[in-house]
């Protein structure tokens, strides 16, 4: 992680407009008529409706996606008592990550009162502005009694991050190092060292996991926590032991678990080394933990260790939690946020530890695999899939538990809002997902000792896609799997040089070579092919010994387009096949053809390829509106790639004298509808969003499709072959887990369509 240097952070905050956040207006208010809605007059009868029912208030104002971050800047970061205005620049922060996790809109409100009375009333006084109330920075004891009050005398969702968010995320955390080091949360003895606000609220969380109080002991920076001292305020009170120790060091012999939320370097090596077999160290003090990363790693190999840091393995960070927990509670419309509520995020978290981790998490934190272990306890914090596992957790025990005044019933509904809410999710993979799940199909994975076809074939498995089948050695493959974590449980295994698949191959080879016989193929020949995995895997479709067929991420292109040609064949219409690319983004999805095959195609060639596009786009149930894109526009080149798009156009549109198709035409006409429409209003695509894009040759198409990935404009499904007698998908060196995976599900629906078109 780069080091955050003072010049550095305090540029990021005033450069531009500063501050972290702004207010966005989400309707129209371009014309004297929006702003007659927006304000007076139109503005008085939501009015009106909100005065005759309150909760009408979630229906017509931001008040149901709102949250206020609230602080009186009295224990803000380690910085401590800095005063309220200070203490802005954090509020500002939490509320970009309300934002950027869970789309929840945030004021922060800086009150400049530190007692509690004057603090509560100050919160109850604005309170009706807002859906729920994130208390922050507010320090001990005083913080207790502000949030205890609150919660009781307000009936929307109140939680003091300070103390809960670190309780749940650590109490994830627990569990699943609990459940490596073989230990039962009954039975653990542990140490907390710190006693603030915090400390409690985990300690606290803790023994609701089941964590015995008589097998606690906390310390403060006085030592042990005990019966014999006195002047404990009442929440040490509640923890005190009557155990003979005074000093950390006793308490930390023995023991099971270590929670550190104090200050940096009070454990020493020594200490972990007192402890039981298999110790579980939580340091969380910020920004240096209670013994450092290296220092424990060294004092002992069996110790699960985690901190508060985003630099070093098992970061306990907030933010997997307090976004998301409001998420769920804002949605359902919550009164509070309870205990039931606080557990289910502990163990959603907790459980989406242990499952098969994204391409985006790995990417984002630059590793090659995260699997559930001693260095993996709970999921990064840039795992997307955070916001459907906590919140829809939280909602669910919001409504079971009582607190929820709106109910949802349809759960599937409600996940995806929250993928598209963030951009989380491709509305179209999730529909063909959806369809392949009713008939999943036997797909073959050409590679499968390759780390992301094995993880994609479990994957695509567990989901109920497809029935996979890998091709290679099983030894190595069973290898892998294991290395990975991965469950091959229902996954078949083909070792095509095994001799227990010498029949196969020599019945392959038959076929091969009969269908090829006038182009000069033999039989021995054929039988060489055979134990080559793209030939025996595409013979399997062929013979229908399999519906569908994944390659790749070994193999050229140019050799896989041969084997497929020469085994599968092209259909008998088409001179050609062709490869799409899918691009979703906030503007739509389009279709880019053709991407991978044909590199200088003739007129005739380029006009099957339109056709084939037309054919793509219809078979993802989109109806086609077609740009034959170029350098130049309508005629004004005569010569080159112009003057034979400018024929294939006229082609089209004789033979297809309903389908939206122009073109020649460069690819801003192509995209902007307006400059379109008011240049060359004479155009089939008047009026029409343009979808499909169809390039002069593979120079163009594979630079753009490569340039738009690169830029990550959009989420890239593909390349998607069209034009081949049965369902052969290609995938490519850089292909990452989730892009077989949906290369995959288009092959499962391209079977389906197959077996279809053919009963």
């Amino acid at each position: 992680m780069a080091k955050v240097t003072k010049e550095s952070a305090l540029l990021y905050h005033s450069q531009g407009k500063p501050g972290k956040i702004e207010v966005i207006p989400t309707k129209p208010y371009s014309t004297q008529s929006d702003l007659a809605l927006a304000y007076s007059p139109g503005v008085a009868e939501p009015c009106l409706e909100i005065e005759k029912n309150p909760d009408a208030a979630y229906d017509y104002t931001t008040k149901g996606n709102l949250v206020a971050v609230i602080s009186n800047g009295t224990a803000v970061l380690g910085l401590g008592d800095i005063g309220a205005l200070a203490g802005k620049p954090v509020m500002e922060g939490k509320g970009l990550l309300f934002k950027i996790f869970a789309g929840i809109d945030v004021f922060d409100i800086e009150v400049n009162e530190k007692s509690v009375d004057g603090f509560v009333e100050a919160v109850k006084a604005i309170a009706p502005t807002f859906g729920g109330i994130n208390l922050e920075d507010i320090k001990a004891p005083e913080c207790f009694e502000i949030e205890r009050r609150l919660k009781e005398e307000l009936t929307i969702p109140v939680m003091h991050d300070d103390q809960h968010g670190t309780a749940i995320i650590s109490s994830a955390g627990l569990l699943n190092a609990l459940e490596l080091a073989g230990k039962k949360i009954g039975e653990v003895q542990i140490v907390v060292n710190g006693a603030g606000a915090s400390a409690s609220s985990c300690t606290k969380l803790y023994m609701a996991l089941g964590a015995k109080k008589e097998n606690i002991v906390m310390c403060d920076s006085k030592g042990v926590i005990s019966t014999r001292r006195t002047n404990l305020t009442e929440e040490k009170k509640f923890f005190a032991t009557d155990r003979p120790i005074n000093t950390l060091a006793e308490a930390m012999e023995n023991a099971d678990v270590f929670l550190g939320l104090s200050v940096a370097d009070v454990l020493t090596e020594d200490m972990i080394r007192s402890m039981n077999d298999r110790p579980i160290v939580f340091a969380l003090a910020n920004p240096n933990p209670e013994i450092s990363y290296e220092k424990a790693k060294e004092s002992r190999p069996d110790l699960i260790f985690a901190t508060g840091r985003s630099d070093y393995p098992n970061q306990i960070n907030n933010v997997l939690g307090f976004p998301y927990i409001f998420r769920g509670a804002l949605d359902v419309r919550a009164t509070s946020i309870n205990e039931d509520m606080k557990l289910a995020a502990v163990k959603a978290i907790a459980c989406l530890a242990k499952e098969p981790v994204p391409d985006v998490v790995n990417a984002a934190y630059g590793l090659s695999q995260l699997t559930f272990g001693k260095d993996y306890l709970i999921p990064k914090p840039m795992d997307p899939r955070l916001l459907t596992s906590v919140s829809m957790a939280v909602a669910k025990a919001a409504i079971e538990s009582g607190v929820a005044r709106k109910t949802i019933t349809d759960w599937n509904a409600y996940e995806n809002y929250l993928r598209d809410l963030m951009g989380y999710d491709n509305k179209l993979i999730r529909r063909l997902t959806e369809t392949a799940k009713e008939n999943p199909k036997r797909v073959v994975f050409a590679e499968g000792n390759h780390t992301n076809m094995l993880k994609a074939a479990a994957i695509t498995r567990d989901e109920g896609i497809c029935h996979p089948i890998l091709l290679g050695n099983d030894e190595r493959i069973i290898k892998l799997a294991n290395e990975l974590h991965v469950d091959l449980t229902g996954i078949e295994i083909v070792n095509l040089r095994h001799d227990n698949e010498a029949d196969r191959r020599r019945r392959y080879a038959t076929l091969l070579a009969e269908k090829r016989a006038r182009e000069g193929a033999t039989f021995d020949e054929a039988m060489d092919k055979m134990f080559e995995r793209n030939y025996f895997g595409m013979m399997m479709v062929e013979t229908g010994d399999a519906d569908a067929f994944i390659t790749g991420v070994y193999t050229k292109y140019s050799n896989t387009i041969k084997v497929a040609k020469e085994v599968i064949g092209m259909r008998d219409d088409y001179s050609t096949f062709i490869t799409m690319h899918i691009l979703t983004n906030k503007k739509g999805t389009f279709f880019l053809a053709d991407t991978l095959i044909n590199r200088n195609p003739s007129t005739n060639v380029l006009t099957d390829v339109a056709k084939l596009t037309n054919e793509g786009v219809r078979f993802f149930a989109c109806e086609p509106v077609m740009a034959m894109l170029s350098y130049s526009n309508f005629g004004s080149d005569t010569e080159g790639s112009p003057a034979h798009v400018h024929e294939v156009v006229a082609t089209m549109q004789k033979e297809f004298p309903n389908l939206a198709i122009d073109g020649e035409m460069q690819v801003n006409f192509a995209l902007n509808k307006e400059l379109r429409d008011r240049k060359y209003p004479f155009t089939r695509l008047l009026g029409k969003d343009v979808n499909a894009l169809v390039f002069p040759n593979l120079t163009s198409a594979n630079i753009a499709q490569k340039m738009l990935q690169e830029l990550g404009d959009g989420e890239m499904i593909g390349p998607i072959q069209v034009g081949l007698n049965k369902p052969v998908h290609f995938t490519d060196i850089e292909s990452s887990v989730r892009d077989i995976v949906n290369i995959t599900t288009v092959a499962v629906i391209d079977a389906i369509v197959h077996e279809t078109a053919n009963k």
